[in-house]
């Protein structure tokens, strides 16, 4: 489980395509060669990195909260990790969601 967020809590991502039908932004870590979902604890800090998230032109980009429960369960399965990320882009925390010890070390 993670030390920094909790089950219950509202956390902020980064959100393309039409309302309603909204795809999270998934990011590549491309040293571990590990994808991603960049989570933010507060949205200020998601504002402030969305200008250094690698996104495609031409589309429209929203900051949105989602509980973090409802986080872990639309990308269960799909082979993605959570990096909780700070205003400065710092990774804070690295969480597999499919393992029980979510954190990764």
């Amino acid at each position: 489980m993670s030390g920094l967020i909790k089950d219950d809590q509202w956390v902020y991502i980064v959100v393309h395509g039409p309302e309603g039908n909204e795809q999270l932004l998934g990011q590549q870590d491309e040293e571990f060669h590990v994808s991603f979902v960049p989570v933010f604890l507060k949205k200020e800090a998601a504002l402030m990195n969305l200008n250094l998230l690698a996104r495609e032109k031409g589309r429209n980009y929203d900051v949105q909260a989602i509980l973090y429960e409802d986080l872990v369960a639309r990308i269960g399965g799909q082979g993605f990790m959570i990096f909780i990320l700070d205003g400065s882009g710092k990774v804070l925390e690295k969480i597999d969601p499919q393992l029980e010890d979510r954190v990764v070390h």
